[in-house]
């Protein structure tokens, strides 16, 4: 792998972290009751605000993981 595509993968995985973490804020300021609609595929389905949250946190874990692995091997 070039240092330019792999820059460009860290960049990438970088705004993805940065978005998860952007929405998970944004789901934090909704009352609890609110129903919310989460995209999963080409799909969107109805859920609580804790269910979306924790789904935007296993999404940043893995982004983590996947950013901390990309470092490890350049």
């Amino acid at each position: 792998m070039t240092s330019v595509s792999g820059s460009m993968i860290d960049l990438d995985l970088k705004n993805e972290l940065r978005g998860h973490e952007v929405a998970i804020v944004e789901l934090k300021n909704l009352p609890s009751q609110r129903t919310v609609y989460q995209k999963n595929g080409n799909l969107f389905f109805r859920t609580t605000v804790q269910t979306a949250i924790n789904t935007e946190q296993k999404q940043v874990d893995s982004a983590k993981a996947k950013l901390k692995n990309l470092n490890v091997s350049s």
